[in-house]
């Protein structure tokens, strides 16, 4: 069965900078992401975090974008490109196989799942794909709206990342989100 996935107009309305009050990318991924490291953001729509992502990895980092529209991904690459980001923020477009984590096995020190993983068919799959570009000391971010996905289908959810070879770190606090911070195994 194929999930939902979200239009790509539904990009604008997720880029409202009101947003920034409940999830301000700067305040929420500063404990996570530094100078130098290698961001895989999955889902990323039109870029809410990317930019920042790519801010706080400096000019030594870089930021993985893989979104399943294209559209999603042009946005990306406009907004990169007007911030003079874009040299740090490669795009990548993903699909029903594997392609988009190609050269990534190992190479990964944080992973953002921000809102998506209800739109993925095979979570435990992704998951276990996920899990193979973190290199050991890496670290996987899921959060998913409380108003969209039932405190059920979360433990569902943590679950498959513990099947897929994780192990829970944290729960952080995110406004409206259920979220786990993971570590492979």
């Amino acid at each position: 069965m194929t999930k939902h996935i979200c239009p790509w107009w539904v990009g604008y309305f997720l880029m409202n900078p009101l947003r920034r009050f409940a999830h301000n990318p700067q305040k929420m991924l500063v404990p996570y992401v530094g100078a130098g490291m290698t961001v895989l953001e999955l889902g990323p729509g039109m870029g809410f975090f990317t930019i920042d992502l790519a801010r706080l990895a400096g000019p030594h980092g870089k930021v993985i974008a893989v979104d399943v529209q294209s559209r999603m991904l042009k946005a990306i690459e406009r907004r990169a490109s007007k911030a003079g980001l874009l040299d740090r923020i490669e795009t990548r477009l993903g699909g029903d196989d594997d392609s988009w984590a190609h050269g990534l096995t190992g190479k990964v020190d944080f992973a953002l799942a921000f809102f998506m993983l209800h739109e993925v068919p095979d979570v435990t799959k992704f998951l276990g794909l996920i899990r193979s570009t973190l290199h050991g000391g890496g670290k996987l971010l899921i959060a998913e709206p409380k108003m969209h996905v039932s405190a059920c289908d979360y433990a569902d959810t943590v679950a498959a990342a513990q099947k897929a070879g994780f192990e829970i770190i944290d729960h952080p606090r995110i406004r409206r989100s259920r979220a786990v911070l993971l570590s492979p195994r």
